[in-house]
């Protein structure tokens, strides 16, 4: 079984009907014997989602909230990410989607490689900053192609 945060086990206890009291105690002694970490699950899920992924923050903590991470653990969790660690990775799933792109025209590789970034939780100007630098140095000038 795959680690779960608190409030994964805590809806997996309810839908078994265990009363809510009784979840309460298994779920604080759990913690207590470091069982259950959602600080841990955090920083684990960040690093092997960004690192196996390619995701950036964004997507991260939307992640991390969906399975009941509290915000400031979300937070702690995902600014552990600097920015140059988000641009490198972006420059990595950049280059590695731009063998695919050759042949289209420099504004469709453009749509295609943001949307990829921007699925994966990149922000529009990181995306199209690492765009643009991928593109040139195949010689393509994005400014040159816009009236």
């Amino acid at each position: 079984m795959a680690p779960k945060t608190r409030a994964q086990l805590a809806e997996a206890l309810r839908k078994r009907e265990v009363p809510e009291e009784a979840a309460n105690a298994v779920l604080d002694r759990f913690t207590e014997l470091g069982l259950i970490n959602d600080e841990a699950f955090a920083e684990a899920w960040v690093d092997s989602r960004h690192h196996g992924r390619g995701l950036a923050r964004r997507a991260l903590a939307a992640e991390l909230r969906h399975r009941g991470v509290d915000n400031d653990t979300v937070n702690d969790a995902v600014e552990r990410l600097d920015s140059d660690q988000e641009a490198e990775m972006a420059r990595q799933l950049v280059d590695r989607k731009l063998r695919s792109t050759r042949g289209l025209d420099p504004q469709a590789r453009t749509r295609r490689l943001a949307g990829m970034l921007a699925r994966k939780g990149y922000s529009g100007g990181l995306a199209f900053r690492v765009i643009r630098e991928a593109l040139e140095q195949e010689g393509i000038d994005l400014e040159e192609d816009h009236p």
